[in-house]
């Protein structure tokens, strides 16, 4: 008879399990999203995301701080404008929402800021780029695209975060960048990013559905693996300094799978609907929101993300303030 292998003997001492964790999640390795509204003066809960807010421009030297404060090193970005058209004119303004929110942090605190790069809050038909009878033109979007980018770099923005899933974006961008002096900023490309019905709470968040038809000739099919390989590739090839896979959750398989291909940081989106399910069923007495959230942090990074864009940033960062 073989002697029983007995792997409890490492688990039955708390201290001993806390050594041997083999994957940690830490503060620096959140990115918390903040959205930005130029329609408001004070700052207004969202609805489907309980605890996550729109704030206005006032609020930003103090939110900035208590970031800081906290531990919280980076933010991404997404602006409300005032005004919307067609063309999303109002994205590349050099007195626009985001450029305003950029010099504001920058000026107020030492903030890692990442502004997102798209067009879908900004124009009247919530789509992310130009639209021609009912078809999202690629090439005309790319060039709005690079105006977008050289505002964000021209206000002082760390990272560019292009999210509109055009072919050739992150190519664009870069050369749009680099005409300009700014090569050094780099692009954090949503690489693979899917047409997920995970995404409904922000687009209440950042006022961004389509008024017609959905995403999907440009957002990638979920039940494709192969072609996110593909896509995060070809961002690669065009000059992406960081790659991202948007939803996490339920995508961990191609978090792994990009993680054994290619060096580059790897950064998990952790999306509105991830984060609204947990909220609500914690709110219902379901799971606890603790436990869960360390649980989905620590798979996400376990996968193989570097970095982890998510709504949970602010709860995690004054958890572990009260440890």
């Amino acid at each position: 008879m073989f002697p029983v292998t007995r792997m409890r003997r490492l688990r039955m001492n708390p201290v001993l399990r806390e050594i041997l964790q083999e994957t940690e999640v830490n503060l620096n390795d959140l990115i918390y999203p903040l959205f930005v509204d130029e329609n408001i003066k004070e700052k207004k809960e969202i609805s489907s995301m309980p605890g996550v807010y729109r704030y206005p421009l006032g609020d930003l030297p103090k939110i900035s701080k208590d970031l800081e404060s906290l531990g919280i090193k980076s933010v991404l970005l997404f602006g409300i404008p005032k005004c919307k058209d067609e063309t999303a004119s109002s994205a590349y303004e050099e007195n626009g929402v985001i450029q305003k929110a950029i010099r504001t942090i920058k000026d107020e605190s030492g903030i890692l800021v990442i502004a997102d790069l798209c067009m879908c809050e900004y124009t009247s038909h919530g789509h992310c780029g130009i639209v021609d009878n009912g078809i999202i033109v690629n090439d005309r979007t790319l060039e709005i695209y690079g105006k977008i980018a050289l505002s964000y770099a021209k206000a002082g923005v760390d990272v560019v975060a292009p999210s509109g899933m055009m072919d050739g974006q992150v190519g664009a961008i870069r050369r749009a960048l680099d005409s300009e002096g700014f090569e050094y900023i780099p692009i954090m490309a949503y690489s693979a990013k899917f047409a997920s019905s995970f995404y409904s709470p922000f687009r209440e968040a950042a006022d961004s559905s389509p008024k017609f038809g959905d995403r999907k000739t440009y957002q990638m099919n979920y039940a494709n693996a192969r072609e996110a390989m593909r896509e995060i590739d070809l961002d690669i090839k065009e000059g992406a300094d960081i790659i991202m896979v948007k939803p996490s959750i339920f995508y961990l398989d191609i978090i792994r799978m990009a993680r054994e291909r290619f060096d580059l940081p790897i950064a998990a989106y952790n999306v509105s609907g991830e984060y609204s399910m947990v909220k609500f069923a914690s709110m219902n007495g379901a799971i606890d929101e603790i436990s869960a959230v360390k649980e989905i942090l620590t798979s996400i990074k376990r996968a193989g993300a570097d970095l982890i864009i998510t709504y949970h940033a602010l709860d995690y960062a004054k958890w572990n303030k009260k440890v």
